[in-house]
């Protein structure tokens, strides 16, 4: 009996065996097999992502062509809306100016109406003024004057308009004027040359008179002949300036003003200033006596009428409330 079972097991044992050794058969041979077959996908694989690869690089490329002509034809665009607009704005700007040129070329037909219109109302004020002071001259002379200019004064100022216009048309017959001064000064205590700016003739009397000599009257005469200060047209400066710094309560002084324009500033407010620098003495005169000889210049120049007409009105006024004469010249020779 014992027998028997012994071989029961040897028997059960070598199938055990084969079994288990046929397990581990299979098991080897699957890895085996999996070790061939895996470098032949990991192959596989890698080409068919190089291929993906290849194809998204090339459709990438696609999209960054496409881009590149998109935002060069926006480029393209938004150069031509900027040339529009400048365009525009040009033209804009052409057609205000057109508009602002009628505009003014209407003002202007207007302005020059208006003035033709006063020119010839201002020549003939100018001319009635002229006349009157023409008759007038016999009863003025009786009243020691000279050509309707009072000669009492003890102190004389020139103030001379050294502009060109005055330099070029009318400066010889302004020398004379000047001589013509002289003469009927023959004897003052000072005498003073300015321009209408307040420049000195002389800078080292700059201030204070020049003591009166034939010697002193020659020089100024022949200064006249070279002397070319800058000149603004107006004679507002060199008169507030001789009445600020020569005007005094014991001396009888007289200015003469010789020029032919006055291009800047206000009539009524040069009168007002003069009013208060010029005081009055005692018996209601003015201290300073002012004087004007007007020459006819600027007739000859169109479109200058207004200024020497304004000058005109201005030296007959500053005449009249300053006790002295305003005379008209009707020629430059």
């Amino acid at each position: 009996m014992r027998k028997n079972n012994r071989k029961d097991i040897e028997i059960f044992n070598l199938s055990f065996l084969d079994v288990i050794s046929c397990g581990f058969g299979a098991i080897i041979l699957l890895l085996v097999i999996s070790k061939i077959s895996q470098p032949l996908f990991n192959q596989q694989a890698s080409i068919d992502l190089a291929q993906d690869i290849s194809q998204l690089e090339t459709e990438l490329k696609i999209v960054q062509d496409e881009t590149q002509g998109l935002e060069t034809q926006l480029k393209s665009s938004q150069q031509q809306m900027i040339d529009l607009k400048v365009n525009v704005e040009t033209k804009l700007t052409a057609l205000n100016k057109m508009q602002d040129a009628t505009k003014d070329s209407a003002y202007q037909l207007q302005a020059q109406k208006i003035i033709q219109e006063n020119m010839q109302q201002a020549r003939q004020s100018l001319t009635d003024e002229m006349r009157r002071l023409q008759q007038n001259k016999v009863v003025i002379n009786k009243q020691n004057t000279v050509g309707g200019i009072s000669v009492n004064s003890e102190y004389i100022i020139f103030i001379i308009d050294t502009s060109g216009s005055m330099k070029r048309f009318a400066w010889s017959q302004l020398r004379k004027k000047v001589q013509e001064i002289l003469n009927i000064h023959p004897n003052v205590k000072g005498i003073q040359v300015m321009n209408d700016m307040g420049d000195y003739m002389f800078s080292q009397y700059a201030g204070r008179w020049i003591t009166d000599s034939p010697a002193r009257r020659r020089a100024i005469l022949k200064q006249l002949s070279s002397w070319e200060p800058f000149s603004n047209s107006s004679p507002q400066e060199g008169i507030t300036k001789a009445i600020r710094r020569f005007y005094a309560a014991d001396k009888q002084i007289s200015l003469f003003v010789l020029g032919d324009d006055f291009s800047r500033g206000s009539i009524q407010s040069l009168i007002d200033t003069v009013d208060k620098l010029n005081r009055s003495n005692r018996s209601g005169k003015k201290r300073v006596r002012i004087n004007a000889v007007g020459f006819p210049v600027l007739f000859a120049q169109p479109g200058a009428e207004m200024n020497i007409a304004r000058f005109s009105a201005l030296m007959r006024k500053l005449a009249e409330n300053n006790n002295g004469s305003f005379v008209g010249l009707t020629e430059t020779r």
